[in-house]
């Protein structure tokens, strides 16, 4: 997963790619989030920067099943 990727890249990808991808973003938090806690992390934007990914994301699946249900 790259850092930082456009919004415009996400609504490009398919449905089963978006799912992919905020599974392994959420783990990816989560295991963030467990080492912060245990030594803290060198550059701590990287929490944010993956909260915004999943965000992102959930954001993209919500537009296509609502534009889906009309």
């Amino acid at each position: 997963m790259a850092t930082t990727v456009a919004y415009k890249e996400i609504t490009s990808w398919s449905d089963e790619e978006l799912n992919n991808e905020l599974s392994a973003s959420k783990l990816k938090l989560t295991k963030l989030k467990f080492n912060h806690a245990i030594t803290p992390l060198e550059n701590t934007n990287v929490l944010g920067e993956t909260r915004k990914h999943i965000a992102r994301i959930q954001t993209e699946l919500r537009k296509r099943k609502l534009s889906k249900q009309a």
